[in-house]
């Protein structure tokens, strides 16, 4: 096992001594001027200015600020030309392993706004660099998201000569991990989060891959055909929508709330006994030592072709010789290289019941589970988390039970958590249902003016133009059609 660096019991500690003095300085606004800037245990490695443009994801005319901090964690920071004052971050994909900000676009906007890879270089299903490195697995855990974030605020407050008025973070999958875990973690490092479709139980999900490669991979010698065809699973699909459709009381090709269609397999044509074995076991929660290890999922989205095939039975352009879907790379890279140290580790036979014990001390720096948030709400912080109903990758129910385990805790959740449920949606974005929100604006909206999302409306855009509009209500609620008007118009829906 690789030693930690000595800078590493001072980054665990909280690497509160990366922040410049209250005193800030006179602003420094030569971008290349930078270089210059010595931090604690950082070295920035060059500062570009970058002009405006006319097209592409980044328009906004910025300083481009690339680093690194401690031994490996490399970040980008882009301080817009026309600052709105404000700070952004955004999370990371599956195992990072190149710096990434999904909320990169914010400088658009004028956000200050910075990535990381989370300390280290790799794929982004591919963790060989976690191999006997507890360095790297606790910086990839919780640590490089929080050092990152502190020393872009020491960078920025250096070049605009003034504090930030308001810090947020972004992030989907594993970058919704990172945003709870700083909601947990370091409830000082950001005013507001939003969390989309968050893996916040890293082990567990883990868990339930395995439990499904098991039953569409049993074999690991023979991974290339899959078990069930793109026409097969359009087909469940289709069925179950039939089915299921009308439940909520409007007949849209959406189901507002899949827990209430009750699917049986056996019931469902075109298929042989072995494919229906499968799905009972893809559909059922992961059970534990006599307890679940991690919730059912959810039917619907079973067709898409970024879902089913792309997360769990292959077959699409996500499939590689070594993993057939993405499912299968993240639970056996997680496996082999976080919790066994193991690269000849074999899924076929594992018992999926011990995989809480045998990943205790991998779910203590990768699990964002913990439901106090007392030090989160003390600050007047806001947490919004939001989940696709058809998401493949991530249970929805996970992000359910982990409100729900909140509010357990805390009659008060709703003062600063809302949870949004998204029908038809796949996973970060895709599939039939209205994908696209404005939750940065949202977000902003209640940290800055005190206005809580009671309603916040979601759009399907295609070719560029808006297909339909509905609205997404704070869980428990839920949207239901008024019986009059256009079924793709937000306008007639009510949050119930």
């Amino acid at each position: 096992m690789k030693m930690m660096s000595g800078s590493l019991a001072a980054i665990l500690g909280g690497a509160s001594s990366v922040i410049l003095s209250a005193q800030t300085p006179p602003p420094h606004r030569e971008c290349a001027g930078l270089t210059s800037l010595t931090l604690p245990d950082v070295k920035i490695r060059d500062a570009v200015a970058v002009p405006a443009a006319t097209s592409g994801e980044i328009r906004a005319a910025h300083c481009r600020v690339s680093g690194i901090i401690g031994t490996e964690i490399r970040f980008s920071l882009l301080l817009p030309d026309t600052w709105n004052g404000k700070f952004m971050m955004g999370g990371g994909a599956g195992f990072v392993g190149m710096i990434d900000n999904q909320a990169k676009t914010s400088v658009n906007d004028g956000y200050a706004t910075v990535g990381t890879d989370t300390g280290h270089q790799g794929q982004s299903f591919e963790a060989s660099w976690a191999l006997d490195n507890l360095e790297r697995q606790v910086n990839f855990g919780y640590v490089a998201v929080h050092r990152t974030a502190e020393t872009a605020k020491a960078i920025l407050r250096h070049y605009y000569g003034r504090t930030e008025e308001h810090s947020y973070f972004s992030g989907c999958s594993n970058g919704g991990r990172q945003g709870l875990m700083e909601a947990q973690r370091f409830p000082d490092d950001f005013d507001g989060i939003v969390v989309g479709a968050p893996v916040h139980d890293f082990v567990g999900l883990a868990a339930q891959f395995v439990k499904d490669i098991q039953a569409v991979f049993p074999d690991p010698r023979n991974l290339s055909a899959p078990m069930f065809t793109p026409e097969l699973l359009k087909s469940v699909e289709a069925q179950i929508v039939e089915k299921c459709d009308a439940v909520d009381g409007l007949k849209d090709g959406l189901l507002e709330d899949p827990r209430r269609c009750n699917v049986d397999v056996a019931g469902l044509a075109g298929l042989s006994d072995g494919q229906r074995a499968a799905l009972r076991k893809i559909y059922a929660e992961t059970i534990g030592k006599g307890h679940a290890t991690y919730p059912a999922r959810p039917v619907g989205g079973e067709g898409e072709v970024d879902s089913w095939p792309a997360w769990i039975t292959g077959g699409s352009r996500h499939a590689t010789p070594q993993a057939p879907s993405l499912g299968f790379a993240l639970a056996t890279q997680l496996f082999k290289f976080l919790v066994f140290n193991d690269p000849s580790w074999d899924y076929s036979g594992y018992d999926v019941a011990n995989a809480h014990k045998d990943a205790r001390l991998a779910a203590t720096f990768i699990n964002a589970t913990n439901p106090n948030l007392d030090a989160f709400k003390a600050k007047g912080r806001k947490l919004i988390v939001w989940h696709g109903w058809s998401d493949a990758a991530i249970t929805p129910l996970g992000s359910i039970e982990y409100y729900e385990q909140v509010g357990k805790r805390d009659d008060d959740v709703r003062d600063y958590f809302r949870l949004f449920l998204l029908p038809g949606v796949l996973h970060c974005s895709g599939g039939r249902g209205p994908d696209t929100v404005d939750w940065t604006a949202t977000l902003a909206e209640w940290v800055e003016n005190g206005e809580a999302p009671d309603r916040v409306i979601a759009r399907k855009v295609a070719g560029g133009a808006v297909s339909r509009t509905r609205p997404l209500c704070p869980y428990p609620q839920h949207a239901e059609y008024t019986g009059s008007g256009s079924a793709d118009d937000a306008e007639n829906f009510v949050c119930r």
